[in-house]
């Protein structure tokens, strides 16, 4: 019996070794944004502080005089502190005898799928973050001093939202943002541009051989999606979970009601499914289980992309994306287990001047929330 105890104790070992390997790969595959904001990991508490130092300047000693810091009294500091969303979760039940009838390995797909849904829902929260940064003044407060605030710039110049497609009007905001970022003095290391599929790809079939695409691709590799390397020195990366026009990723033109300003022409390929152009949720704080400010649908109407430096934004992590599964009596009673994926994490701006919203289908920059 102690034999078949240790058996049992070592196959679900062995399963949740599995799952986590398969729940990594698919959060791992879905997630860009962690690797291009600050991150930090909480080890106590719930919120956690992110310092930002503003400008500083040089001045002439004046003999017998002491040094005592500058006489403006620079640089100027302020605290952003980011606090810890509830627990997020995914998770399904597995019933044995469906497995034992399956022709596939289902534990490992669906613990694949579970990091899928945490990564989009993570990536959602960092864009929307930084799309709020964007929209912000420096949050540094001194007399005298005035930091510099988040960018949004208009991508053409007509009140159709159509222009969030137009490449030339895409590569002249691109050109346009790098000159603000380094106007104010923004970093040119871990600068990133993110846009969805049908803005990626319509810059490649119209650039051409302009420079803005990567030399050592060549022939079909183009067409992969990793042709265009960078705009400007920013790297360009495509993702469904950017806010476009009110939905993620691709907003199609409605079968009625069409509005220029809110709707592309893009029609829907069909059989799209219901994960496909999904509205913005609401997300702002008073929400259960949000304890940042991501904004509703209706902030981000007019958002077309993104552009920002690391600085932009921060996400503290309490939790990493992590796997857990029922056993023993549970599994017995339910003839089967739950895989649960779970993380816990928070995302807000930290320096408003290394982000950059792109806006499109109106003259008016989307207001600050």
């Amino acid at each position: 019996m102690p034999g078949a105890a240790n058996s049992t104790g070592d196959r679900r070992a062995l399963y949740l070794k599995l799952f986590s390997g398969e729940m990594f790969k698919g959060f791992e595959y879905n997630s860009i944004a962690r690797d291009l904001v600050i991150k930090r990991t909480l080890k106590n508490g719930k919120s956690l502080q992110f310092v930002y130092t503003g400008h500083t300047k040089a001045e002439f000693h004046t003999p017998g005089n002491s040094i005592l810091g500058n006489s403006d009294g620079a640089p100027p500091v302020a605290d952003k502190t980011i606090t810890v969303d509830d627990l997020l979760i995914s998770s399904a039940f597995v019933y044995e005898l469906d497995e034992t009838l399956a022709h596939y390995e289902l534990r490992g797909e669906i613990s694949k799928k579970i990091g899928y849904a945490l990564a989009q829902k993570y990536d959602r929260l960092i864009f929307r973050a930084v799309s709020r940064g964007a929209r912000k003044a420096s949050p540094i407060e001194k007399a005298n001093f005035v930091e510099p605030g988040g960018t949004q710039i208009r991508v053409g110049t007509t009140a159709d939202a159509n222009d969030a497609y137009s490449a030339t009007g895409l590569v002249n905001a691109f050109y346009d943002a790098a000159a603000a970022l380094d106007e104010k003095g923004v970093s040119s290391d871990g600068r990133v541009g993110v846009l969805n599929p049908r803005q990626y790809y319509e810059l490649i079939q119209q650039v051409g051989e302009n420079g803005l695409v990567n030399r050592d691709e060549q022939g079909t590799a183009r067409q992969k999606g990793q042709g265009i390397i960078e705009i400007a020195g920013i790297k360009i990366y495509k993702s469904m979970n950017i806010p476009f026009l009110g939905r993620y990723g691709t907003a199609y033109k409605p079968s009625s009601g069409n509005n220029d300003a809110l709707h592309t022409n893009v029609t829907d390929p069909g059989n799209t499914g219901s994960f496909v152009a999904e509205e913005v949720e609401d997300a702002r704080n008073s929400v259960t289980g949000i304890n940042n400010e991501y904004g509703q649908k209706s902030n981000y109407d007019n958002s077309c992309g993104l552009i920002f430096q690391k600085e932009a934004a921060g996400v503290v992590e309490a939790i990493g994306p992590q796997v857990q599964i029922t056993s023993g009596d549970v599994s017995v009673i339910y003839q089967g287990d739950v895989i649960l994926g779970r993380l816990a994490m928070g995302a807000d701006y930290l320096n408003p001047a290394a982000a950059v919203e792109l806006y499109a289908g109106t003259a008016t920059a989307p207001a600050a929330f």
